[in-house]
């Protein structure tokens, strides 16, 4: 990193003007003779480059390398619900034995909560080498400041290298306040990860509306956190004996204060998710009119699917937001997927393409969908949907 230093006294009203003209971003400013940078700039350094010699001077800040030696471990949070343990997180020990692996690290699971340490044990069935397990009563309830107090304290004692998180209502609300007191980075909703032989997790995420796949490095700060969507990675088997240990961990119990009282609690209606799906009919833009849904409804019901769109038919108003798969939506990984008429955007591609078994129908031949699709169909759905539902009523498959 580094910053634009402006030597004022050689500045002069004329100079001031062609440094804001150079600027293509309005970061320079005059303001009473002198000039200012503000939050606009960009780092271009046209203004060192094409400005008056020996104004405008780019200086890069000296960093501190960090010893990395004394941060080691991949370390999952179990993401809960009254111990009731989500299954992103047996999908994320699965990738952290991966990681630990090829740097030799131990993985850890931290368990924050109250009353679980009976349920700790579940986890050890995983792999896992050491479960740390915070039991304290102000830890019932999930509150973002004692929650992210127990997390802190497991850092400073544990120093483990990377940090994985799942991707839900929690694991994004506790994630970035962890980092923040770490004063390291956070890269979210990560669809690859991997491990440097010098312990730099590298992160790769969709970027800028999914048109590309960016990689992310944190290569001078410690701990390394990233969040993963569930059903984007695979869970390891579940193994009858178990390894490793359970640490019951304690702490200074003052910083388990919250300015949050938890008044009632009223439990959300348990709804089928489509990330649960084992057979899906997903249907894209190419559907004309909200009626046609019923189309892809009769397939559905036919092969005990359920159905799920794309981005366009949810700001069409034909279906909940909950039906949509992509990164605006959810992450699903069934044992087969029909997309109809969906051209296979990043976007899209990005929510699905684990999927045991991807067949696609799509008119164009071109169509990106081809690209990740086991078996293709070209041809319009409003012609090859009705023959599908005529085939499996007749007995002969989708063939």
């Amino acid at each position: 990193m580094g910053k634009l230093l402006v030597n004022q006294e050689k500045l002069n009203p004329s100079i001031i003007e062609e440094l804001v003209k150079i600027c293509p971003f309005g970061a320079i400013e005059d303001k009473d003779g002198k000039v200012e940078i503000n939050a606009a700039c960009k780092m271009c350094k046209l203004c060192v480059k094409k400005g008056p010699a020996g104004v405008m001077e780019f200086v890069e800040e000296e960093v501190v390398a960090i010893d990395k030696s004394l941060w080691k471990g991949v370390a999952v949070y179990v993401d809960h619900v009254e111990g009731d343990i989500h299954p992103v997180t047996f999908e994320l020990i699965g990738k952290a034995k991966e990681l630990a692996a090829k740097v030799n690290y131990p993985v850890y699971a931290v368990f924050v909560g109250y009353d679980i340490k009976d349920k700790a044990e579940e986890i050890l069935h995983y792999g896992v080498d050491e479960v740390f397990v915070y039991d304290y009563e102000e830890l019932k309830d999930f509150r973002i400041e004692p929650y992210t107090a127990a997390m802190e304290d497991f850092v400073n004692k544990v120093k483990p290298s990377t940090i994985l998180v799942g991707a839900t209502t929690i694991g994004r609300s506790l994630a970035p306040r962890v980092a923040a007191r770490f004063k390291t980075g956070l890269t979210a909703d990560c669809t690859i990860l991997d491990m440097k032989e010098n312990t730099d997790l590298v992160q790769i995420r969709p970027a800028f509306g999914g048109n590309i796949m960016a990689q992310i490095i944190n290569p001078n700060n410690r701990p390394q956190l990233a969040t993963v969507r569930y059903k984007v990675m695979n869970a390891p088997e579940r193994s009858v004996t178990v390894s490793g240990k359970i640490t019951v961990a304690s702490m200074d119990e003052s910083k388990l204060t919250s300015s949050i009282n938890v008044l009632k609690i009223t439990k959300k209606k348990v709804e089928t998710s489509i990330s649960d799906a084992e057979v899906i009919v997903a249907v894209g833009r190419a559907l004309k009119s909200e009626k046609d849904l019923e189309m892809i409804k009769e397939l559905a019901d036919l092969l005990e699917a359920q159905v799920a769109v794309t981005r366009p038919l949810i700001e069409a108003g034909f279906a909940d937001a909950k039906k949509q798969i992509g990164l605006s939506g959810r992450t699903v990984k069934p044992k087969l997927i029909i997309t109809c008429g969906i051209s296979g955007a990043v976007q899209f591609t990005a929510g699905m393409n684990n999927s045991d078994c991807i067949v696609a129908i799509n008119k164009d031949p071109k169509a990106s969908i081809f690209n990740v699709a086991h078996y293709g169909i070209v041809g319009d759905i409003y012609e090859v949907i009705p023959r599908l539902i005529n085939n499996i009523k007749e007995g002969n498959g989708i063939a």
